[in-house]
């Protein structure tokens, strides 16, 4: 029997667990993920069955399950995604993860599209003086943008999401881009992380491509591998025999109800390279 090579983590919605607050992306990922572990291992002990699933070469924990998905119609709210890519995966595979990440929020929040999706590439962040010669972007790094945005418009033609977004994209980024693509952006994510102001010639270039500003305070590097192998050796009876876990993409889902802005479902989806030990 093969080994699975795979494992998807879900959080389930933090809003009506309760688990959602002010920390960072990465400490509210990885306390709603232990949550969820916690309360899938005691609902699981209590019922006597595995709170662990496999599905093909894929694990899934906790198991996956028939979400109970929005309680209103569709149109009744806005529904944010944003897909962080982790370091050290190609763009072929970037390709096949956007698409599988996208449909895990598709199914838990029940709906056939999102109102934005918004891309986080690895190793970057905002450069306030992006406009200086040594934040020049590499061709190589613009080739990589190129090569995953394809995705994105194929995405948005298929009517699954309705408008693009790009996370950390100064001027420089953005002039190097933006002729290469054939759906521009709708949205630029930027972290000010000194509380400085967002600077003028960003704001007048977004201004002039039409392209909404907007401020985060997301980690760069949102689930470092150390950090999960460290969750998973928390719950060493259902991990122990993980080894070489290596996080591919991490995907936070907001759906907000428009009329109200009160937000009804929020959760985090991650997947995982892994090698298990079945000796």
């Amino acid at each position: 029997m093969t080994s699975p090579s795979s494992i998807v983590f879900r959080t389930g919605n933090i809003i009506t667990t309760g688990r959602t607050s002010l920390e960072k992306s990465n400490q509210e990922l990885l306390n709603s993920l232990r949550q969820n572990f916690e309360d899938a291992a005691s609902r699981a002990t209590s019922e006597q069955s595995s709170w662990i699933e496999t599905k093909g070469d894929t694990l899934y924990a906790p198991s996956t399950e028939e979400p109970d998905g929005l309680s209103e119609e569709r149109m009744e709210y806005d529904i944010t995604v944003k897909l962080f890519y982790l370091p050290g995966v190609s763009v072929p595979k970037r390709k096949d993860h956007t698409r599988e990440a996208l449909q895990h929020v598709l199914r838990e929040l029940r709906v056939p599209s999102i109102d934005l999706l918004i891309i986080s590439f690895p190793n970057i962040s905002f450069d306030a003086e992006d406009h200086s010669p040594d934040t020049e972007p590499t061709q190589e790094e613009v080739d990589e943008w190129v090569g995953t945005y394809q995705t994105l418009e194929t995405l948005q033609l298929e009517g699954q999401i309705k408008r693009i977004g790009l996370s950390e994209f100064g001027v420089a980024r953005l002039m190097k881009l933006l002729p290469k693509t054939n759906i521009k952006p709708s949205v630029d994510q930027i972290n000010v992380r000194d509380c400085c102001v967002v600077p003028k010639p960003l704001i007048r270039f977004a201004r002039e491509q039409k392209i909404e500003l907007l401020t985060h305070n997301d980690c760069t590097n949102i689930l470092p591998s150390s950090a999960l192998q460290s969750l998973l050796q928390e719950n060493h009876l259902a991990f122990g025999g993980f080894k070489n876990v290596d996080p591919q993409w991490v995907v936070k889902y907001t759906a907000v109800i428009q009329d109200r802005g009160v937000v009804e479902n929020k959760g985090y989806f991650a997947m995982a390279k892994v090698d298990i030990d079945r000796t």
